[in-house]
């Protein structure tokens, strides 16, 4: 059985299986087993997706990292998503990355389909002119201790 091993500064956020988690010191953890997970600068909060590359990140991102009454949502979200950019951008090749993505979305490797959507949102960034996402960090809704 192989792990994985991740080392995790102090305030980081990961999600794992749908459920948030803040760090409150640096830590090293290990996943020894299969778990559906994202960390730092791979999460998008909602704020963030202001775009339709970026709205198409974020269903994705639920289709993944979603509790299991979100992910068919997030799914069906991202395919709708997908067709209206496919129709409404000249670019070719962010139509085939996003085909290629809902492809391994549906053969449940929506990390893939999220790599692969995330180059979409530079294409749009570049295409655009837009300037790139403040980087900023997912809210937790883990409550602090009194």
């Amino acid at each position: 059985m192989s792990t994985l091993v991740l080392e995790l500064r102090q305030g980081d956020v990961m999600v794992v299986n749908g459920a948030p988690i803040r760090f409150r010191n640096r830590a090293r953890i290990e996943l020894a087993a299969r778990a559906r997970f994202l960390f730092g600068k791979q999460i998008m909060p909602p704020e963030a997706a202001n775009t339709p590359a970026r709205r198409i990140y974020f269903a994705l991102q639920t289709a993944y990292v979603g509790t299991d009454e979100e992910r068919a949502g997030g799914l069906a979200a991202a395919r709708r998503l997908v067709a209206e950019f496919g129709g409404a951008t000249t670019s070719a090749l962010a139509r085939e990355m996003l085909r290629r993505a809902l492809a391994l979305a549906d053969a449940d490797d929506c990390y893939g389909a999220l790599k692969l959507a995330r180059r979409v949102m530079l294409h749009e960034q570049e295409v655009l002119g837009l300037a790139p996402p403040a980087s900023a960090r997912v809210p937790c809704p883990v409550e602090e201790p009194a």
